[in-house]
């Protein structure tokens, strides 16, 4: 979300990727350490060799927490979300810090150098989330329709109308209805 400051200059924090750091969190498979290092990837591919066994606790912890944002975003329960958030912006304190490769590509990040990695990474997901919660409300937040996934994703359409989190998704559950109502017009159990 660029911004141009009061003096005239332009910054930069990509909040959409923050938030995307808390949808890729919840859907991360966390049962080992070798499944939470899969999840570091882009600017956070540094967190992957850094990452210790007391983080994947931490994750794990937080990972539920996140879920519960996205149940309670779905369902229309703002307050609840709000106040899990709340409480997550409490427990990873945001510290912001200047960053780039070069002087032309200076951007702020809003997460310094923490104790462990997954104050880090969390302080940067739950803060995203914030922003995307506050900037697009939390009927954007979804949990895949399609009953064998339940991953979650960020509702980025242009008339909040997605419910599936991949085309993957998508096309398997449409063709699974289409299979189900051809199967029931064989049978007899449903008028042609």
């Amino acid at each position: 979300m660029p911004y141009t400051h009061r003096y005239g200059y332009r910054c930069r924090v990509n909040f959409d990727a923050y938030a995307r750091t808390a949808v890729d969190l919840v859907n991360a498979g966390l049962d080992d350490l070798a499944g939470l290092r899969a999840m570091f990837s882009g600017e956070q591919e540094y967190m992957r060799d850094q990452v210790a066994e007391k983080d994947l606790v931490a994750f794990r912890r937080a990972q539920r927490r996140l879920r519960e944002v996205f149940e309670y975003g779905t369902s229309g329960r703002d307050a609840d979300a709000v106040r899990e958030l709340n409480t997550m912006l409490e427990a990873y304190p945001v510290q912001p810090r200047i960053s780039g490769h070069d002087a032309s590509d200076w951007h702020m990040h809003v997460t310094s150098r923490g104790s462990s990695v997954s104050a880090e990474y969390l302080a940067g997901a739950s803060w995203g989330l914030s922003v995307w919660l506050c900037e697009y409300g939390s009927a954007r937040f979804g949990i895949c329709a399609d009953e064998r996934c339940g991953n979650v994703y960020l509702d980025t359409s242009s008339n909040n109308c997605r419910r599936f989190c991949s085309e993957r998704c998508a096309t398997r559950s449409h063709v699974a209805a289409h299979r189900a109502r051809k199967r029931a017009v064989l049978t007899g159990l449903a008028p042609a």
